[in-house]
């Protein structure tokens, strides 16, 4: 079976994410500390105890989020003697995950890719002050119509599509009121209902602007290699493995629309029948089957999981 590796972004955070993988392998525990001493925080700590409130701050979401999909990943290739490269053909991850997919990929380093991820988080908070921005989730609506919908309800302001995740769901983001506006646009072209998201900054959007030059800055600044497996990337839904291209991308994808569906879809016509999801939560995996019926998604983010795709893969 042709599997890709797919990487989950924000919103898939928890208390208690990673403890079991901690408590059961060595070799997260590694992972775990690696990540606190790149960027000086007990990062695990927060993750393991909480509160809730401080670990779903972008800048501590981002990369606690990245350190549990490489501690998966490091468990199937050490404890598991899986090399992912012999796993998957495809790598990509959404949003944040698209580092982790890196990561894993061994285009970034653990120790940077946890850095980035911080800057990433503490950027995009900063590019808009709060209150002022919001996401809203466009339910049973697919993406041109959310983009019209978009379109009529800017009036001056951004409002922009941010998230095509499939099986007709699509997010949007800009000005709180533009947002708002784009909710009842929305449902006049057929979505069945729209939800503002708990989130504190506008995604994807071009408010991020000035998060988007802050990562160009660093990412210039830190060693990018070849992937070891190609990167669907978010923002072409088609795959690269040319380090400047790779820069590039990650740094249209601040403010550039997440093509969730599409890069699915790429994968599928690529030849991948199993989406294997690692880390926190079951977003990616779930949302599979919306997208390709003839597709399958599993996720791994418990040790049972792990021991039981070790044991088919």
């Amino acid at each position: 079976m042709t599997r890709a590796f797919v990487f989950p972004g924000q919103g898939s955070q928890a208390v208690g994410m990673g403890v079991d993988l901690a408590d059961a392998f060595a070799t997260a525990r590694d992972v775990f500390q690696e990540v606190d001493e790149a960027l000086k925080q007990n990062l695990f700590k927060l993750m393991r105890e909480g509160p809730e409130s401080e670990l779903v701050l972008t800048e501590n979401a981002q990369p606690a989020l990245m350190a549990v999909s490489m501690a998966v990943v490091r468990i199937i290739e050490k404890d598991g003697a899986k090399p992912l490269a012999g796993l998957a053909s495809q790598v990509a991850g959404h949003s944040l995950g698209e580092y982790s997919a890196l990561a894993a990929a061994g285009s970034l380093q653990l120790a940077d890719a946890a850095r980035l991820l911080k800057l990433r988080g503490q950027s995009m908070q900063k590019a808009v002050p709060v209150g002022v921005g919001a996401m809203a989730a466009l339910l049973g609506i697919e993406l041109e119509p959310a983009q019209e919908a978009c379109a009529e309800a800017a009036q001056g302001e951004i409002v922009a599509v941010a998230n095509d995740n499939g099986g007709g769901q699509v997010v949007v983001s800009g000005h709180k009121a533009a947002v708002e506006r784009a909710i009842e646009a929305a449902k006049a072209k057929g979505a069945k209902r729209g939800m503002m998201l708990p989130v504190s900054a506008p995604f994807h959007c071009p408010l991020m602007q000035p998060a988007a030059d802050a990562m160009q800055a660093a990412l210039e600044a830190v060693a990018l290699g070849t992937p070891r497996i190609p990167l669907v990337a978010n923002v072409l839904a088609s795959e690269i493995t040319e380090p400047g291209n790779i820069r590039r991308r990650l740094v249209e994808q601040v403010t550039g629309l997440v093509r969730w569906r599409e890069s699915v879809q790429y994968m599928k016509s690529q030849g991948v029948e199993m989406l294997v999801e690692c880390g926190s939560g079951k977003v990616l995996s779930g949302l599979v089957k919306r997208i390709d019926k003839e597709m399958t998604g599993v996720a791994l983010n418990a040790p049972a999981d792990i021991e039981t795709f070790l044991k088919t893969a």
